[in-house]
């Protein structure tokens, strides 16, 4: 890691844990203080609930009261009465599940505008799920003048149970338990609202403090991007300056190679070649025969001879010196014919030239572009010679004025082109056509499937000033 990369961290890295630390610290206040707002909340709501019920059982008293407080000269009997105060009752409700209910002070139910079913029976022994005795909870808590008690009873409007807040008094002189009381799912519904808008808000804070972060990262890493964007940029260009150089390392290396080849070793197998067969000559003419020496000379000739042939051919492959005399579009169509017939294969050659006269009046192409193509069709060949098992293959050279194209085809069986320039197991054949191109602002197009494989290579003409400068000084 070098140093601007350690500078950057250190700025990153604490301001993250910071604000790491400010959005925990946020999020825990807020938090501690949501749970302590929907406790009071809670306890305001329920003892304002309790109050209401209170209340409501006192509307229901004084509803009943010109029967329960009769003077004693009053007509009516006091079964009457009773029944009267029980009429009164049930037509008092509140909404759907709001309503009055009546006891004995033994169990037994006497008035239930929800439930009439229950009238009449003695519920003394009536036990909730979780096993409380529901009524004599009440009649105790009435026994003492009156309180609250929290129960679980069948809500009228789902037909299902639920947790109820009741309220009941005692009417000592009938020996009654009145009383009334809410379901409080409506509570946990309300203060779950509250809750939630809590919630709610906690989390849009910390999304703004996130959001903010993620704004301040943004800004240092600009601020590191742009002050490295030149170094970057410069090492980039070292990096591909490198590459050129490496490729015209290469180049001159072959180019030496190839001429010491012809012009050094080639000679003198020529001169040794000559000797040989002058000695032969004189065999041939001399009176005393001598059939071995001569087929062994003959042998030797034929031997010399096919070993001047290789290393002609070497130092073709290592650079053509039709390349340099006559221009790409001459070598490449020497190299067709090279590999023409080479294990069964048929190579042709194709060239135009979209806007010129005639190939004659055709321009030089820079010596980089030459190399650079050459070097393609050389490597596309010798791959189709041995990995694609084709019958044909065509090398087509197209010269126009705003690029030059060289694109190589064969029938073969095809290859997968994405693993074959970068999978792990990739060979440098086709990673290497790709950097070549690189050093000119060129681009390598592959397309490849049974029976039909083209690569395409693509030279931008002309060729800007910084693709000519790694060249420019060797060539």
């Amino acid at each position: 890691m070098n140093l601007k990369a350690k500078i950057v961290l250190l700025a990153i890295v604490p301001f993250a844990v910071a604000i790491g630390g400010i959005e925990y610290g946020v999020r825990h206040q807020a938090t501690t203080l949501a749970h302590a707002q929907h406790a009071t909340l809670q306890t305001a709501y329920m003892s304002s609930k309790e109050v209401e019920l209170r209340h409501y059982v006192e509307l229901a008293r004084s509803a009943i009261a010109p029967y329960y407080d009769a003077p004693a000269d009053d007509p009516r009997s006091d079964d009457e009465r009773r029944q009267l105060a029980l009429d009164a009752l049930h037509r008092l409700d509140f909404g759907p599940d709001g309503y009055f209910f009546v006891y004995t002070m033994h169990g037994t139910s006497l008035m239930h505008p929800r439930q009439p079913d229950l009238v009449g029976r003695d519920l003394w022994t009536m036990r909730d799920p979780a096993g409380a005795l529901t009524i004599q909870q009440l009649i105790r808590e009435a026994s003492k003048g009156g309180g609250y008690v929290r129960y679980m009873w069948q809500r009228p409007s789902t037909g299902q149970l639920a947790p109820k807040l009741g309220y009941v008094e005692p009417l000592t002189r009938w020996g009654w338990m009145i009383g009334t009381g809410i379901y409080l799912e409506d509570v946990e519904a309300t203060l779950g609202r509250i809750d939630a808008q809590a919630a709610a808000n906690i989390d849009r804070t910390v999304m703004w403090i996130g959001g903010i972060a993620l704004a301040a990262l943004a800004a240092i890493a600009l601020c590191g991007a742009v002050l490295n964007i030149s170094e970057h940029r410069s090492a980039d260009a070292k990096l591909k300056r490198l590459a050129r150089r490496v490729v015209e390392s290469q180049e001159q290396e072959r180019a030496r190679l190839s001429r010491e080849l012809h012009d050094g070793i080639s000679q003198m197998l020529v001169s040794v070649k000559l000797l040989l067969e002058s000695a032969l000559a004189r065999f041939e003419r001399g009176q005393a025969r001598e059939p071995a020496a001569e087929a062994a000379l003959a042998t030797g000739l034929g031997r010399l001879s096919g070993t001047l042939r290789e290393v002609r051919r070497i130092s073709q492959a290592l650079r053509p010196a039709m390349l340099d005399d006559l221009g790409l579009a001459a070598a490449l169509e020497q190299l067709a014919r090279e590999f023409d017939g080479q294990d069964g294969i048929e190579v042709r050659f194709e060239s135009t030239a979209n806007g010129q006269v005639s190939p004659a009046q055709r321009p030089a192409l820079p010596d980089p572009v030459n190399i650079v193509l050459f070097r393609i069709a050389q490597e596309a060949l010798t791959n189709i010679a041995r990995h694609a098992h084709a019958s044909r293959a065509t090398v087509a050279l197209d010269v126009a004025p705003h690029a030059v194209s060289l694109v190589v085809s064969d029938n073969g069986r095809g290859f997968d082109s994405q693993t074959a320039l970068y999978g792990p197991a990739s060979g440098l054949g086709l990673r290497n056509m790709r950097e070549r191109l690189d050093t000119l602002g060129g681009m390598l197009a592959i397309q490849s499937q049974l029976g039909r494989t083209v690569i395409a290579a693509t030279v931008p003409m002309p060729l800007a000033a910084p693709n000519l400068q790694g060249f420019s000084d060797d060539f």
